[in-house]
């Protein structure tokens, strides 16, 4: 029993946060915002900027950098580093860093007096990472869905997708054969932090591993026909994949100039979503998860591959066991933001100008960027409005309704949710957790900490090392702190607007 520290390396920024199994605390959360502290890498939302809104690539060794400078904030803000037993990690699913043979032998003798960027730079074989946001392997899915058709969804749990990260290995081979070749090692994100932590190349886990459109879930093994057929060589150069409890490595000796202990156990990474599913509590069957970040998402837990979306969802594993279903709305707070910049309102602002609308009545479809869910490759913003002639509040108000309506028209419900665990940034606004439950008829339960991929990490760290059961550790640090009821009042004209939502959907795409 003891402190379990959990990292989140997600679109934005990096953060830590640490909890004490002792005592059930949860620490504030330390973070390293990678537009306003790293500005060098010019990348103010987490990604390098592009004249095509297809390409979404971020500079790893900003990660690297972020991750330097996250440890040195918590030991200044005298951390119990020491006391530290067990570390794990989230990270934003599906971007790929590509590392050569020199990587593995950097990492066996990094030295503490020098940046983790600065000597580890020379160990990559692409200078960029495609992140979850690109979307210009269209080429490449529709070679993936000719050769392979309904198997890719039956066996990877998922259509080929843009975004994945087997189109996109396939994208950088085909177009830049001579890189691919000096490519020893494909990571994904999180297993290439993971990596650095523990001064060797770690595995991915299952729940990460599932979105590549490469691992075949009934095996749980790399889908080798697939594999072959996306690039020369590439099985060679997968990590291998393991069970999300693996604890495949120790802390290096580089992190000791933080006040860690070396080698303390390291838990293998996953990804931010089947973080966020420990992170909020849902590691068992019943209640829908919803993550409002930089995009949003709707999922929950699976017991069986049969219970699986068939349209837009994946299927990715459950840290806790079993799968988890996933669907991904790419517009979630950037297009909130968005409109907020617009209007110059503050975030209270932004509430209350919504609040003079009435519910219901003004619906958009928000595309500020390529839409994964449905998908949307151009760009563009369409409602059932005058927009030239809207005034603030009907644009925000028709936002936040339309982005919990495409949610529920979406998810492919099997039965009615009964209730919905709300995590990301934008859960802590009121009104849209009162929409959410309006629109789904659902309470809406608000957790301790809003943190749910690093506290995830974290109750993931403490599962693998101390064998703490995730059901001991849910009733410990996933309290519900808030219940927000839904009004009976709203259910039909929520039904309305769904219907009008639908119709509005299909009159432009």
């Amino acid at each position: 029993m003891g402190y379990f520290l959990g990292l989140d390396s997600s679109t934005q920024s990096l953060k830590g946060l640490l909890i004490n199994t002792s005592n059930g605390m949860i620490s504030a959360v330390i973070s390293v915002s990678f537009g306003n502290e790293l500005p060098e890498y010019r990348s103010p939302n987490g990604f390098l900027p592009d004249e095509d809104p297809k390409i979404r690539h971020a500079n790893p060794l900003m990660w690297l950098d972020a991750l330097d400078l996250l440890f040195r904030k918590m030991s200044e803000a005298r951390w119990p580093m020491s006391e530290i037993q067990g570390i794990s990690g989230s990270a934003q699913q599906h971007g790929t860093v590509y590392v050569n043979k020199q990587f593995g032998e950097l990492l066996k003798d990094l030295n503490p007096e020098v940046s983790l960027a600065e000597q580890l730079r020379p160990g990559l074989a692409r200078k960029s990472s495609p992140i979850w946001m690109d979307i210009s392997s269209g080429r490449e899915c529709e070679l993936l869905r000719e050769k392979f058709g309904a198997r890719l969804r039956k066996d990877t749990g998922s259509n080929a997708a843009e975004r994945f990260s087997g189109p996109q290995i396939m994208k950088f081979a085909r177009e830049n054969p001579s890189s691919w070749a000096k490519t020893d090692q494909v990571h994904l994100i999180s297993s290439f932090l993971a990596s650095v932590l523990a001064g060797e190349n770690m595995p991915l886990d299952y729940g990460d591993g599932a979105g590549m459109n490469l691992l075949n879930l009934h095996t749980m093994n790399w889908d080798s026909g697939i594999a072959e057929f996306t690039a020369p060589e590439l099985l060679k150069k997968l990590p291998r994949c393991v069970p999300s409890n693996s604890l495949p490595g120790k802390l290096s000796t580089y992190f000791a100039k933080y006040g860690l202990t070396s080698k303390i156990p390291i838990t293998v990474w996953s990804g931010d979503n089947p973080n966020s599913l420990i992170g909020c509590g849902g590691a068992a069957e019943g209640s829908a998860v919803i993550s409002l970040g930089t995009s949003d998402t709707f999922f929950g837990s699976l017991s069986a591959l049969s219970q699986a979306p068939e349209n837009y969802g994946h299927v990715f594993g459950n840290p806790a066991g079993g799968f988890m279903s996933l669907i991904c709305f790419a517009n979630g707070s950037l297009a909130r933001e968005q409109i907020r910049k617009q209007c110059k309102f503050s975030w209270e602002e932004f509430n209350r100008a919504a609040e003079t609308v009435k519910p219901g009545k003004c619906l958009l479809l928000p595309y500020f960027a390529p839409e994964s869910t449905p998908v949307v490759p151009i760009p563009g913003i369409h409602a059932n409005f005058n927009l030239e002639n809207a005034t603030p509040g009907q644009w925000i108000r028709a936002l936040l309704e339309s982005q919990a309506l495409t949610m529920k028209l979406h998810a492919e419900l099997k039965h009615p949710v009964s209730s919905i665990r709300l995590t990301g940034g934008a859960s802590a606004n009121i009104l849209l957790q009162q929409i959410l439950a309006d629109v789904f008829q659902a309470p809406v339960y608000l957790g301790e900490s809003s943190e749910s991929a690093a506290l995830g990490a974290a109750l993931r760290a403490a599962n693998s090392v101390e064998k703490i059961p995730f059901g001991v550790l849910t009733e410990q640090f996933c309290k519900i702190q808030t219940v927000i009821q839904p009004s009976a009042e709203q259910s039909s004209i929520y039904d309305k607007a769904l219907i009008n939502y639908q119709q509005l959907k299909q009159q432009f795409l």
